[in-house]
């Protein structure tokens, strides 16, 4: 769907400008691009200080969450930093099937973002 794709990359340039002030460099892929390669791969987000690599970040929408990706998702963590990922809050109890089905649980840090809209 269209509007997900608009939502991930703005939710992975938010993340980018929150996390700026924690990291000394942080690079990013947006809309599936590969402007900034990692150990042959191409993360949302790789997490920097001082040149050295010390975290990526994963956004995913519900349309992107499944078994084909949770096996990206554990590639990404063999590469020896710590990987995060940011999933919808309702998405929660699949991806932690999924980790846990890749054997990968305990490796693997969740955050979770849900988009509320209160009309009067």
């Amino acid at each position: 769907m269209e509007s997900e794709g608009v939502f991930h990359n703005w939710l992975v340039m938010h993340l980018k400008n929150r996390l700026s002030k924690q990291y000394t460099e942080i690079a990013c892929n947006p809309d599936g691009q590969k402007n900034c390669e990692f150990e042959g791969m191409y993360p949302d987000l790789i997490l920097k200080n001082y040149g050295m690599a010390m975290a990526v970040v994963e956004v995913e929408t519900e349309d992107t969450i499944n078994a084909e990706k949770a096996a990206h998702w554990k590639a990404l963590s063999e590469k020896g930093v710590k990987l995060i990922l940011m999933i919808p809050e309702k998405s929660r109890s699949k991806v932690t099937g999924l980790l846990w089905d890749k054997g990968m649980a305990a490796d693997v840090a969740v955050g979770s973002y849900d988009l509320r809209i209160n009309m009067p």
